[in-house]
């Protein structure tokens, strides 16, 4: 006995089967019968080997079994065909697809940015620049346009220093600082080198249009210094040397933002309030505190960095007397510009002012004794956390600063 195995579209029930069964008889010669195998299948039995019947049958079942195939395959393609034509018009309209790539290179320049030190410098410009309200009335629209227009030319000049700094410090990133744009590779250094000069020239041709000679010679200083800190040529390179790399932050964080924008505010002769200048007690007391604190910044920057600074050479403090002794020395500075704003504020003739800057400055220096006890010394990560702690610190200090009276 001849037998033939076919795969149905479909299992029919007994009634449906049946049916079928009664169709067949009238195509099919009565040698011919088809039942079910148990497997999915169906089997043909054609009594008889020989003879054109049995011929006859199994020609019209490969015929049947052929187009059945092809039929079921053609609508396979289409289907297939109509699925690719359309997923990537779904994904064009998809409003995620859209937005992914924004978000992802905003978040890459905000980590170019460094956004710490952007924070850091526009509460400073705002904290000095109230210092000089004597009233009031001081804060009009010429005293906010004036402020405003501070902060966004400091603002493209922190953006130039800091991305100065990675451009020359890829190789050395790549070890301490691997998310940062240049050393992930997000950013080519074509693509650095860009926005370092756009925010430059963004920076001098609004300080330019300002006006005001304070201003215009904070953003020049401060590029000069930014300059020969990081870029890598002879005579250059500061922060290769600590103590050299340490008076820079200084020269910037303690003195430059301190006077020169306070100055913008008070004395320009073109600008604000146009009043002659006066170095009053508090602008006194905010210079000497930010000189202990930039200071510190400059010492502790370096604490978690201290792998990558020892590979490439960089001679900071932390590698040559050790990350433990320099963490230390930082808490006691602080602690020491605590001890004298109390005594700062104690001896302030304004009730307020001496009670919220006595209280807030003793507040502040028991978080730092308490936070300092607990770092892990041995974690870069725990490191890295009170290092961001002490950038909050210098924060709350910007916002106690223009209390003191």
């Amino acid at each position: 006995m001849d037998s033939l195995c076919l795969r149905p579209s479909s299992l029919r029930s007994a009634p449906a089967a049946a049916a079928a069964a009664r169709r067949r008889d009238h195509i099919l010669p009565s040698i011919c019968s088809i039942q079910p195998n148990g497997q999915g299948r169906v089997s043909l039995s054609i009594q008889g080997s020989k003879g054109p019947s049995a011929d006859h049958c199994k020609k019209f079942l490969d015929w049947k079994y052929s187009y059945h195939r092809i039929s079921h395959q053609s609508r396979n393609t289409s289907a297939n065909a109509s699925g690719q034509s359309l997923q990537p018009e779904a994904e064009a309209h998809d409003p995620a697809s859209i937005w992914k790539p924004i978000s992802s290179s905003l978040d890459a320049f905000y980590r170019f940015s460094r956004p710490h030190t952007v924070i850091g410098t526009a509460l400073s410009i705002v904290s000095v620049s109230l210092l000089a309200v004597e009233s009031l009335s001081d804060i009009s629209p010429l005293f906010l346009t004036g402020l405003l227009e501070a902060v966004v030319a400091a603002f493209f000049m922190n953006i130039y220093i800091v991305g100065l700094n990675q451009l020359f410090d890829i190789e050395i990133d790549k070890v301490n600082k691997p998310t940062l744009p240049l050393a992930s590779g997000e950013y080519s250094p074509a693509t650095g080198v860009a926005i370092v000069s756009v925010s430059a020239a963004m920076s001098f041709a609004l300080g330019w249009v300002v006006g005001s000679p304070p201003l215009f010679w904070a953003l020049f200083i401060s590029f000069v210094l930014g300059t020969a800190y990081s870029v890598n040529l002879p005579y250059f390179r500061w922060k290769r040397f600590a103590v050299v790399a340490a008076l820079c932050i200084l020269a910037v964080r303690a003195v430059i933002v301190q006077l020169a924008f306070f100055l913008h505010i008070q004395a320009s002769l073109t600008f604000v309030f146009r009043r002659p200048a006066v170095f009053s007690k508090p602008l006194i007391f905010a210079t000497a505190f930010m000189t202990f604190f930039s200071v510190v910044i400059a010492l502790f920057k370096d604490i978690p960095d201290i792998e990558g600074d020892r590979i490439f050479g960089i001679q900071s403090f932390s590698v040559r007397l050790g990350q433990n002794k320099v963490f230390w020395i930082c808490v006691g500075l602080l602690e020491m510009a605590y001890g004298v704003a109390i005594l700062m504020g104690a001896t302030s003739s304004s009730l307020w002012s001496k009670s919220v800057t006595v209280a807030g400055h003793a507040i502040l220096a028991s978080i730092l004794w308490s936070c300092a006890r607990s770092v892990d010394m041995t974690s870069r990560a725990a490191i890295t956390s009170f290092y961001m702690f002490i950038w909050k610190l210098f924060y709350a200090e910007y916002l106690l600063i223009p209390l003191v009276r």
